[in-house]
């Protein structure tokens, strides 16, 4: 995988500019973070060398005088919405977060629950959360937010949510993914907080979009394309621009939020520290990327995956037109189409060649190994033979599994497990050439090939089942399916 992002030197700067916003500030600092906190894999697939967990490092630096809130939506939690990456639930994720804290030597008091409209299924959510011992906070849904600033600032607004109990000087607030409401949980604690007497402020830490860069770059491109179901969009900062007479790009909803901001910050301070939506934040993301056209390539590759992933969610009915569309637009605006992608120009060229559903990958030097089913194997599983002969150095027409392999795992899985498909997952074929490599010389190094799976590109003609998509994501491959189902 082709490196585009300096990852110490993020780490450097970035916290350096963090300990000079807390020292800005007098009693306590809220501090929003944008993004996943420890595992940030859309970061690291645009920015390849970005570490999943940079965040978390350079926090830990600040953890004796930190705090940590997570936050979670009562419309995810109605919803059930899913962490695609993880293939968990939100409320799922909230306390595998707070245990990943905790182990790691962080203080986490309490959840907060946005959007709170008397949904029973928050209500028996935070019975959950009480039961294990967790302090459950509501905030509730405000009418004409984030525009009616007058009834947010005020008792009825603000002033009716729950105030959340913290210690320590710095607050970190985060949640399973975006649109959660970090940003407003942040302010409703500001306005109850100046009603105590204590001066708080308030920081955001948000990865994307990159401020400093231009509004169509395919990076912020792609952080529209993962918030596609948000209606989230890239804009230029109005009160950047009024204020310095600089183009700075942001996200509508924070540009949206900060009358809110100002007017808090008025009541607070008289005045407001911050002069645009781009001031509040600390990103020094563009400062660190060390090869523009590699973060480009990766960044162009996630919108077509994204797209990808919103085709199939569209056919599950799981996702909108709507989506889809924005999705379509964003390649547009990103000067691409699907065939931008190698590896689906591969698959489907070796799908109208064979009549049957193919794959295809793409690897580190450019090379491109395709593959289709057989009554043996399925695409993705012959896929994973073909490209590790090639990467091993073996022939071709070497046969790793042994026929008479094969078929008694297939008879297994339709007459003793009654499986409706005999063919090979991907799991099961290096299960096999594992139990082979004891003896087998070419299946040992087939085996030790798999590393290099991980940065490259593999397009598949059919949906895999979850089984396979799961095998590639474990190997670090980027992967897109065509919308069809399988036979």
């Amino acid at each position: 995988m082709k490196y585009g992002f300096d990852n110490e030197k993020y780490l450097k700067i970035q916290s350096e500019h963090i300990k000079e916003r807390i020292a800005k500030f007098g009693d306590k600092l809220y501090m929003e973070f944008g993004g996943k906190l420890f595992d940030d894999h859309h970061a690291s697939r645009v920015l390849p060398g970005f570490e999943p967990d940079s965040k978390f490092k350079m926090l830990t630096q600040l953890s004796e005088i930190s705090e940590i809130i997570i936050v979670i939506s009562a419309v995810d939690i109605e919803k059930n919405k899913m962490r695609a990456d993880l293939g968990i639930t939100y409320d799922v994720d909230v306390l595998r977060l707070r245990e990943e804290f905790i182990s790691r030597g962080f203080l986490v008091s309490s959840v907060v629950i946005t959007h709170y409209n008397g949904q029973r299924s928050a209500d028996a959510y935070r019975q959950r959360l009480e039961r294990l011992g967790i302090r459950v906070y509501y905030h509730y849904t405000i009418e004409g937010y984030p525009n009616n600033v007058a009834l947010i600032d005020s008792d009825e607004g603000f002033g009716r949510n729950d105030f959340v109990e913290t210690t320590r000087q710095l607050v970190v607030v985060t949640a399973p993914g975006p649109g959660s409401g970090k940003m407003a949980v942040c302010l409703s604690q500001l306005y109850q907080e100046n009603k105590r007497g204590v001066k708080a402020g308030y920081a955001k830490f948000e990865t994307f979009p990159v401020w400093d860069l231009s509004l169509k770059h395919p990076v912020n491109l792609a952080y529209e394309a993962a918030t596609a179901d948000l209606d989230d969009v890239n804009i230029i900062d109005p009160f950047h621009l009024d204020a310095y007479g600089k183009i700075a790009v942001n996200y509508n909803r924070d540009v949206e939020i900060f009358p809110v901001l100002n007017a808090l910050f008025e009541g607070i301070y008289g005045e407001n520290p911050y002069k645009s939506p781009t001031d509040m934040g600390v990103n020094m993301i563009g400062s660190c990327m060390c090869d523009e056209e590699a973060c480009c390539e990766a960044a162009k590759q996630e919108i077509i995956r994204r797209y990808y992933t919103c085709l199939g969610e569209f056919a599950e009915g799981l996702a909108s037109e709507n989506e889809v569309n924005k999705l379509s637009l964003l390649m547009k605006k990103a000067g691409i189409t699907t065939d931008y992608r190698k590896a689906t120009v591969a698959a489907r060229e070796r799908k109208e060649k064979s009549g049957v559903a193919s794959s295809a990958i793409e690897l580190e030097d450019g090379t491109l190994i395709s593959a289709e089913t057989s009554p043996l194997l399925g695409p993705s599983a012959a896929l994973i033979l073909n490209a590790t002969k090639h990467l091993a150095g073996i022939d071709h027409k070497t046969k790793l599994i042994p026929q008479n392999m094969i078929e008694p795992i297939q008879k297994t899985k339709v007459n003793y497990l009654h499986g409706h498909n005999p063919r090979l997952h991907t799991d099961e074929v290096l299960v096999a050439i594992s139990m082979l490599s004891l003896w087998d010389e070419n299946c040992r190094k087939a085996l030790e090939c798999l590393p290099k799976f991980k940065g490259c590109q593999v397009h598949s003609t059919v949906m895999l089942s979850e089984v396979d998509r799961k095998i590639f994501k474990k190997l670090g491959v980027g992967l897109t399916c065509d919308p069809i189902k399988k036979d």
